[in-house]
């Protein structure tokens, strides 16, 4: 039986000629879904939409913004994106949808449009140029944020049973990007047809996915446990949803990544809002639940991600194959607000959470080794890491793997920025 098609997805697809059928039938979707005339469409091709699109459009009521994410497969999968209203429930805070379509396919929302920043560009301007007042407003922000985030972490956490769990579309985020979703076979989905048989161009070096795989890294003299190949292998089994109930479930958005978050200064202050709930849930795994907002609006930056050819023209990075291990020199390191942000993740938010689950005996004891694995899959399957294919160079890709491996894996010896974190959250650690 042929699975429906999803006009999302072609959307997206064709959205990137830039000649203008693809909002033409942007229009269309929105009189069909919600019987609107939408006219002056526009389209944001902005760094931040790897899997989703977003842009405005006029109506005879104003001007409004939308945004939907789209998977591939989307359309036969189960589960349901978009569930603003759980948020809101919980007392988060969180922009409501004016209109919301959650048709396999067809899933989108459309909000009045604000002219506030979003989250991710302030702290982009930050990267580039710091100002010690505006950071400092930006971090006191992410803390009462991260501190209403833990309030209902708090309040919401409950044990779950495998079912729950396995009903939530967070996993589109994680384990189902590892398989075919039809057969659940492995290597599949994003990893297979990212890296499975390809070749890798680093600086001065080309490997191949056979010998990049199996290679454990050293970066700037630390040398790390685990392979890249070992690391997919082990998320595919421990961040398997079946396997993710042991820690409860929280009420959580999910995808709380900063181009998903509101910034308004007022009051002499700034506030942060949610948007684009699309994996929002009530039985998320409680380990899961801030791992990829850790990782996009921390260790992504600066730049490397979300930006490659400023990342390339900025950084330094080289590489020399020494028999297993690939030996990477590297001059890439958080700027002054990502550690300050970091800091907060630690302190306002993830010791605390994971000292309750220890008293509640609900903190497994491979509790580092889930949040790793989740972090490793953050950037490896949002998009495709391999120089030349999307956009990233041979500087960022080797920037980005080693990030990867960094936060997937325990130094053999010695300690990197992102192991003193995980040390910081240890509830262990006094």
């Amino acid at each position: 039986m042929s699975q429906p098609t999803s006009r999302t997805a072609e959307i997206r697809k064709i959205a990137k000629a830039g000649d203008g059928k693809a909002e033409q039938l942007l229009a269309e979707l929105l009189r069909d879904l919600f019987r609107i005339e939408a006219r002056n469409v526009a389209i944001n091709h902005d760094q931040y939409s790897l899997n989703s699109l977003n842009g405005f459009f006029e109506t005879e009521d104003g001007a409004f913004f939308f945004k939907f994410h789209q998977e591939e497969g989307e359309e036969a999968m189960s589960g349901e994106y978009y569930r603003a209203d759980i948020l809101a429930r919980a007392g988060l805070p969180v922009d409501q949808p004016l209109l919301m379509s959650v048709l396999p396919g067809e899933q989108i929302l459309v909000y009045r449009r604000r002219t506030d920043p979003r989250f991710s560009d302030v702290l982009r301007a930050l990267d580039l140029k710091d100002d010690a007042a505006a950071r400092g407003r930006a971090v006191e922000a992410e803390r009462r944020l991260s501190e209403a985030v833990l309030k209902v972490y708090l309040a919401t956490l409950h044990t779950v049973g495998a079912r729950e769990v396995a009903a939530e579309p967070i996993h589109r985020l994680f384990y189902e990007r590892l398989v075919d979703p039809s057969a659940a076979s492995y290597p599949g989905g994003r990893m297979a047809s990212f890296y499975v048989g390809k070749g890798f161009a680093f600086p001065n070096l080309t490997l191949d996915w056979e010998t990049l795989s199996r290679c454990r890294f050293v970066v700037n003299g630390i040398e790390y446990s685990d392979s890249i190949g070992a690391l997919f292998d082990a998320a595919h089994e421990r961040l398997n949803p079946a396997r993710l109930a042991d820690a409860g479930g929280v009420v959580a958005h999910g995808d709380a990544h900063n181009a998903n978050v509101w910034y308004e200064e007022r009051d002499g202050g700034a506030h942060l809002s949610f948007f684009d709930p699309a994996f929002a849930g009530e039985n998320i795994p409680a380990l899961l639940a801030e791992v990829k907002t850790t990782f996009h609006n921390i260790l992504a930056h600066p730049l490397w991600l979300y930006d490659p050819a400023m990342a390339a023209g900025r950084y330094k990075a080289s590489a020399v194959l020494d028999g297993t291990l690939l030996r990477v020199t590297t001059d890439f390191a958080p700027s002054p607000v990502r550690r300050a942000l970091l800091d907060v993740k630690a302190e306002a938010l993830w010791r605390p959470l994971l000292s309750e689950l220890k008293a509640r005996g609900m903190l497994p004891a491979d509790w580092r080794r889930v949040i790793r694995l989740g972090l490793f899959l953050c950037p490896t399957l949002v998009m495709n890491l391999r120089a030349g294919i999307t956009t990233h160079n041979a500087v960022s890709s080797l920037i980005g793997f080693s990030v990867a491996v960094m936060a997937g894996s325990e130094p053999v010896a010695g300690e990197d920025w992102i192991s003193r974190f995980i040390d910081t959250i240890d509830p262990d650690n006094g």
